[in-house]
């Protein structure tokens, strides 16, 4: 299974940060070397195909470091070359993990699942929206490959981060070709939502069996509501955050009841052969081992899920 990573580029952020930058070079070396897994480093986003999903005007702002102050703050890092270059290249490896899924059935990223950045502007540790601009290349490049095909490539995003959704579902609020799914927690960040096509609000304390129900009925809903037109590809916001011991997530789920949550989204998309671009998403343990222990497993369900796709023996 392909894996794309961008970890190279570090951020120099100040002392006592609470974003968990070692995370991403600790999950990928725990992964390099293990049988099935295939690292790829990311390519960056063209300034065009960023333009797919965000304003010309903001993505200037931020390649040329003409952000203001306040756009900064609410993004949550300074600017600096290496946070451009680490953006671009996070949305590079959802476009990679993206078009493997659509050859392959599953493909990762190991950072991605920045969720809060909108047309015009990032926030919570989002600069440009992975998803979002993949989604949009994915379809176009749908179109291109087969214009003798009627209809085009719909997209669902299926986000269990614990925070909502709310940059991707604004990018796509008025289109019905890609359909937005965020379960989350209803009093974290962020405060102001948006709406998705489908929200499911989880009260603080969500423990695994209340949480899986909520996903069972999650995933039938977004079934019964493409029943005559399933959509082609999925991408899937895997977040660490909802676990127990998450500084920013409010929920209580174990390691056992994500995995079992991974498990589900995989399996209900496999058995509609639906492919799955995967990307890790939030995570804040207290302990950056559980957090890194957490998104190590989700990958290996990815991985039992590309195998049973590609009928391939472990």
């Amino acid at each position: 299974m392909q894996a794309f990573y961008s970890d190279q580029f570090v951020l120099p952020l100040p002392p006592g940060h609470r974003f968990p930058m070692p995370k991403y070079r600790l999950l990928r070396e725990r992964i390099d070397g293990e049988p099935g897994f295939r690292l790829r480093p990311a390519e960056p986003a063209s300034e065009g195909e960023l333009a797919l999903a965000h304003d010309p005007s903001y993505i200037g702002a931020v390649l040329q470091g003409t952000l203001s102050a306040a756009m900064q703050r609410e993004i949550g890092f300074p600017w600096t070359e290496r946070m451009v270059e680490r953006s671009r290249r996070s949305v590079g490896a959802t476009i990679g993990a993206a078009r493997a899924a659509l050859a392959e059935g599953v493909a990762a990223n190991l950072a991605g699942g920045t969720h809060h950045a909108s047309a015009d502007k990032g926030g919570g540790y989002c600069v440009f929206n992975d998803a979002a601009v993949a989604a949009r290349l994915m379809q176009a490049e749908w179109h291109r490959q087969r214009r003798s095909v009627a209809g085009g490539l719909r997209v669902a995003v299926i986000d269990l981060d614990v925070h909502q959704g709310n940059g991707t579902a604004a990018i796509f609020r008025d289109d019905p070709t890609v359909f937005t799914l965020s379960l989350h927690g209803a009093k974290n960040f962020p405060f102001r939502k948006e709406a998705s096509d489908l929200d499911v609000e989880l009260p603080d304390g969500c423990t695994d069996v209340p949480y899986v129900a909520a996903l069972d009925a999650a995933l039938e809903q977004l079934w019964a509501r493409h029943a005559g037109c399933p959509p082609g590809l999925v991408f899937y916001l895997a977040g660490a955050d909802p676990h127990e011991g998450d500084r920013l997530g409010r929920l209580k789920l174990s390691a056992a009841g994500l995995a079992e949550r991974d498990r589900r989204v995989f399996t209900a998309c496999r058995e509609r052969r639906i492919p799955v671009a995967v990307s890790m998403a939030g995570g804040y343990g207290r302990d950056i081992a559980d957090t890194v222990a957490i998104q190590h497993r989700t990958l290996h369900e990815a991985l039992a899920s590309w195998r049973q796709w590609n009928n391939v023996a472990s």
